[in-house]
């Protein structure tokens, strides 16, 4: 069945495999696959609603909707059951599961091992061509949110809203503000290194903020054509598929009818996961309803300006100033500057009333509204000057957050 715009959605999330004890990662996610599915070599087990399976890097496991969900709701009780089926397993490993969007001290020049098993000659490729023992390869965790259209009409109303939502995620649901050991100066430091992780090919990435393309046939052209072009003399062996190589920060999947939008850091539990795409989807279909402004006025929106945002929250999150007045028209907001978090809470004050789905949600966002984003909160937690014990504590406690499923408060 052909779902069309806000029909349903499809969330899918990233965690690292890592000692119990040490913290530090264990590529062991095959032999959890196996133990879960009762399967040699599994790359997947489907336990109904919800779908487990490997990634590039053998540390990482993902879990998705085993299918598009047509309401939000069901979904923490739902991820929240499959964690649990996990428990065991990861208790005879002697493993659990990290959230956020980095490991805050991993190498990953000397820790990444591939996944060996199936599609392993698409993961080899992908590391001869671009090294894929680097941070925004190997340890970057993410939320994919996916939102279906039904032919160009459709896609055209969902590309424009989605590429204005884009720059303001970070400011919701940034995780990564530690790097190696260390305080990088950023709130968002996965976002900054998925910016870079394709630097050999930079046609995958593009300018990350999607181009202003409304059908798919100029997609194709514009976008896919350069991206085969580039990538046909490094892929001899013809593993790549074109469609699959697009790497912006939000891509047109045409193949199954979606929009991936690819900037959201994982958050402690799922529960705030799943809460902040409702509120994506929340200001997304108020966008694609012209709410506050004509598809029309929306769609020619520069790609630059919207880059210029998406860094600004990479580094300051919440606390990045948005002072483009013309962005800040197409919100109907009439200011001339605004903190990302003073628009994210005008906007969701504005949805939430009419949005059941999202009301239903709310809670998690109301701990990011009061004690700010999780990176916010990390930083907060560790003070100006911590040690790696102090480090080990905190991560240590944000994976009982997915144990136990609460949020976390500094």
């Amino acid at each position: 069945m052909t779902l069309k715009l806000f029909d349903a959605f499809g969330i899918e999330m990233e965690y690292m495999i890592v000692d119990r004890d040490t913290l530090d990662v264990r590529p062991i996610a095959d032999e959890m696959l196996s133990r879960l599915s009762g399967r040699e070599a599994a790359s997947d087990y489907e336990s109904g609603p919800i779908t487990w399976s490997n990634e590039l890097a053998r540390h990482v496991i993902e879990l998705k909707t085993t299918l598009p969900a047509s309401n939000l709701r069901s979904l923490p009780s739902q991820f929240e059951i499959a964690i649990g089926e996990l428990r065991p397993v990861l208790e005879q490993l002697n493993v659990r599961l990290l959230p956020t969007a980095m490991h805050p001290w991993m190498d990953p020049t000397t820790e990444t091992q591939l996944w060996p098993h199936e599609n392993a000659e698409i993961y080899n490729a992908f590391d001869r061509i671009f090294d894929c023992r680097t941070h925004g390869w190997a340890n970057v965790q993410s939320v994919h949110l996916n939102l279906p259209f039904d032919g160009d009409a459709e896609f055209a109303r969902l590309h424009a809203a989605v590429r204005l939502v884009l720059p303001l995620l970070p400011a919701l649901a940034a995780s990564s503000p530690l790097l190696e050991g260390r305080r990088s100066g950023l709130h968002d430091n996965r976002m900054h290194h998925y910016a870079g992780h394709c630097h050999a090919m930079p046609s995958l990435t593009g300018d990350l903020i999607p181009e202003p393309i409304y059908d798919e046939a100029t997609y194709r052209r514009e976008v896919f054509a350069p991206i085969a072009s580039d990538v046909q003399p490094h892929d001899v062996d013809g593993v790549f598929e074109v469609d699959f190589l697009n790497a912006r920060g939000a891509i047109a999947r045409f193949d199954r009818g979606s929009v991936e939008l690819r900037v959201m850091d994982v958050q402690e539990y799922a529960g705030a996961d799943v809460a902040i795409c409702a509120a994506a989807i929340g200001v997304i279909k108020s966008l694609v309803s012209e709410d506050w402004s004509r598809t029309s006025d929306q769609q020619p929106f520069s790609t630059r300006r919207l880059r210029d945002m998406l860094d600004r929250t990479t580094v300051k999150a919440e606390f990045s100033l948005i002072v483009d007045r013309d962005y800040l028209q197409l919100f109907n907001i009439n200011k001339p500057s605004l903190t990302a978090k003073e628009l994210w809470a005008t906007l969701l004050d504005r949805v939430r009333r009419s949005d059941q789905m999202l009301a239903s949600l709310f809670a998690p966002i109301d701990i990011i509204m009061e004690h700010g984003t999780l990176a916010t909160r990390i930083i907060t937690s560790l003070g100006p000057t911590f040690d790696r014990q102090s480090l080990h504590d905190l991560y240590d406690e944000l994976a009982d957050c997915l144990d136990t499923w609460e949020p976390f408060k500094p």
